[in-house]
């Protein structure tokens, strides 16, 4: 009789220890997003930051969790950016065709499919399409304080040819 009494009492305690975490709210893991190619409309790159023909196709702005925001970025034979810096630096990670890129005061860079270019934290450069070739691009760029580019002035033909 004891025996079934402890039988019966241990079927009790685990009977209510199972209802009383039914009862509690279920934490919810973080779940994957994933955003549907062609969901986020393309933009042209503005001509106050852009000489050329450049389209902008965001991928993903900064977040919680990672303070940087990635966009394909496709540069038409010649187009090119402006001068400009990155508070928090940023990757460019070279997809298709071939390019140029510059630091100031130094000379230009051949860039192809394949290549990855690191800008440092306040470095002034720019990066565009090669005279004849198009370029293409992932850009991972940091985010400060909502900033991730100080916009300068825009290189000049002549700057752009000197190779």
């Amino acid at each position: 009789m004891t025996t079934r009494l402890w039988r019966t009492f241990a079927l009790g305690a685990v009977l209510l220890a199972s209802l009383a975490q039914a009862r509690q709210p279920a934490v919810s893991a973080p779940a994957q997003r994933i955003t549907k190619s062609g969901t986020v409309a393309a933009i042209a790159g503005p001509t106050a930051s852009f000489t050329g023909r450049v389209r902008v196709d965001p991928l993903t702005a900064a977040n919680e969790s990672i303070n940087a925001s990635t966009a394909y970025v496709t540069f038409e034979p010649g187009a090119r950016s402006a001068w400009h810096t990155h508070p928090q630096g940023q990757y460019l990670v070279v997809t298709a065709g071939a390019g140029l890129t510059q630091e100031w005061g130094k000379p230009l860079q051949q860039l192809s499919a394949g290549d990855v270019v690191w800008c440092p934290p306040g470095v002034k450069h720019w990066h565009g399409a090669a005279p004849t070739t198009a370029l293409t691009h992932i850009a991972i760029t940091g985010n400060q304080g909502g900033k991730s580019v100080q916009w300068e002035e825009k290189v000049g033909d002549e700057q752009y040819q000197s190779r």
